[in-house]
């Protein structure tokens, strides 16, 4: 022990001991930091600083640190519990392989229509210069562009198809309608946020962020093909319309892209890759399944209504 001379303010000390406990709970626990387990460690940390722990003396630093990791046994049980091994864990497959094959053909269009379509946009920007000269043009990029713009209307008429003669996706579209459900959750969401609710919304298959992005993409889709035809070969938009009509279209495509591309960096891309509570991103889209702490924690009702399905049936079948 240090000499009470070359004693920690009390302020340095408590920041001390805050990262000393947490390396201690972590080294007691899987090293695969679940989301419990980083929600019990601040949760233990908070407890410190609301004990006010003031130490001027040797004797009151070793009674202080005593009774700190008192308070932290419980907590430590508690991690051990959350933090059982994944494998044996049960996951749940949310996403089929249709619908995970309709977006990534959608993700690699979009990622190539935004890429090819800026540099028209801004045309004076040096990156986006250097970008069209990576693609070699102004004719490789036109027709990266409407290749492109080719999967963006397949994978769009695809999942109309989809919706329409398959029951999973009939199913699909009805839980994404918005309902005055939806209006609730995201009012208790953003109490929770601001610390007025202390529990979030439960959500069913869908919740109103997922439901935001879908229909966001159909919005999308439905401007940016419906513009892009007309822009598509103007000698033909010109035989049947007038010029304004074209020049309506073009920055009605334009904007649109824009907002799209704002839309799919700053919502999408936070929501499924850096949300702290997902990050460095969720697998999702590739293999279609969630373990089971997700899903109790992202969607406890469909959680609950898979759970008493299965026990129904299990009831019918020893019956």
């Amino acid at each position: 022990m240090a000499d009470s001379r070359d004693l920690l303010s009390p302020d340095k000390f408590i920041r001390r001991l805050q990262l000393e406990l947490a390396e201690e709970i972590l080294a007691e626990v899987d090293v695969k930091r679940t989301r419990e387990l980083k929600r019990a460690v601040r949760r233990a940390l908070r407890e410190i600083l609301e004990g006010e722990l003031r130490a001027g003396l040797d004797e009151e630093i070793d009674r202080a640190r005593e009774q700190v990791r008192r308070k932290i046994a419980p907590v430590i049980e508690e991690i051990r519990a959350a933090a059982k091994p994944r494998e044996e864990e049960r996951w749940f497959q949310r996403i089929n392989l249709t619908v995970r094959l309709q977006h990534m053909l959608m993700a690699v269009s979009v990622i190539l229509l935004i890429i090819t379509g800026l540099p028209l946009k801004f045309p004076d920007s040096p990156l986006f210069q250097a970008m069209m000269g990576l693609l070699g043009g102004i004719g490789n990029s036109t027709l990266i562009h409407r290749v492109a713009a080719v999967g963006l209307i397949s994978v769009s008429v695809w999942h109309l198809v989809y919706i329409v003669f398959f029951r999973a996706g009939r199913r699909d579209f009805i839980l994404m309608l918005p309902r005055f459900k939806d209006v609730t959750d995201f009012i208790q969401m953003m109490g929770y946020y601001f610390g007025r609710r202390g529990e979030k919304p439960r959500f069913g298959r869908f919740s109103y962020v997922e439901k935001f992005d879908y229909w966001a993409v159909y919005w999308g889709c439905i401007i940016m093909i419906g513009t892009g035809f007309i822009l598509w070969s103007p000698d033909f938009t010109f035989s049947f319309f007038p010029k304004y009509i074209y020049d309506i279209a073009k920055e009605v495509h334009s904007d649109e892209a824009l907002l799209a591309t704002l839309a799919i960096v700053i919502w999408h891309f936070y929501n499924v890759h850096f949300n702290p509570s997902v990050f460095p991103g969720s697998l999702l889209w590739l293999h279609g399944r969630l373990p089971e702490h997700e899903m109790k924690e992202e969607h406890p009702l469909e959680y609950e209504e898979i759970i008493a399905r299965e026990e129904a049936e299990a009831a019918e079948d020893k019956q």
